[in-house]
């Protein structure tokens, strides 16, 4: 083959590639797993006369984290994000929880958008220089880690209407309270997808990582029937 068709053969690919790229980006079936979403959702009807799925998203919160800054759901729109149920004084699982987010946190420390979101299910002990110094002990990175506290009845209600998880005070429960072990994962529109093992190294490990690179693969692959909610913001 002399030189004249080798350039033609490199100038064709060169031009077809971008084509090649789009079909296989916009058309036909991806082959990296999907997440699920999780929770509630509805059927809407467009102006079009077509269907779409609105699907659960975190209601607006407002908590206090342990610099004396105020965190809210909106502040968290556009990251995906690691959110856990915890109290600084927890005997039993927490430990292992925060030690498991500790890992994700280094794990993904070159990953600027990626937050975490600790709410204490204590806070009439958990002030913010409590939180403070639980962070410090724990090596947590506050850049992008919160340990957060506020109102007794919010939290206990964002934990049930919003991540769907146990929260409450129980005099049996070691240290006095009933709460999840999950590590929820939330995406960057507020919506959950997925719950793991906060207290289990190998899950977090194995799914957790795997779930996250699949929710940042979700801005490179358009995925097919996917909804655009619009999310209520306060300002």
């Amino acid at each position: 083959m002399n030189k004249k068709y080798k350039k033609i053969i490199i100038l064709t690919c060169i031009l077809l590639l971008p084509s090649l790229v789009y079909l296989f980006l916009y058309t036909g079936k991806h082959n990296f797993t999907k997440l699920e979403y999780i929770g509630p959702r509805e059927a809407v009807l467009n102006s079009d006369g077509k269907y779409d799925t609105n699907y659960h998203q975190i209601p607006y919160f407002e908590f206090i984290n342990q610099d004396g800054k105020k965190v809210t759901r909106d502040d968290l729109l556009g990251h995906v994000y690691v959110a856990d149920f915890f109290f600084a004084t927890c005997p039993t699982i927490c430990p292992k929880m925060t030690t498991n987010m500790g890992y994700i946190q280094n794990k993904f420390k070159d990953n600027k958008n990626l937050r975490f979101l600790s709410i204490t299910v204590n806070p009439e002990q958990d002030s913010v220089e409590v939180l403070a110094d639980y962070a410090k002990k724990v090596h947590a990175n506050t850049t992008s880690w919160d340990f957060v506290t506020g109102k007794k009845e919010e939290i206990y209600d964002i934990a049930f209407n919003g991540f769907f998880v146990s929260a409450q005070p129980d005099s049996i429960a070691p240290g006095g309270f009933l709460h999840s072990g999950m590590l929820i994962l939330v995406d960057k529109n507020a919506h959950i997808r997925g719950y793991f093992d906060g207290t289990t190294h190998k899950v977090i490990k194995e799914q957790l990582i795997d779930a996250i690179d699949i929710l940042y693969k979700e801005d490179v692959v358009p995925l097919k029937g996917s909804t655009k909610n619009k999310i209520e913001q306060r300002h």
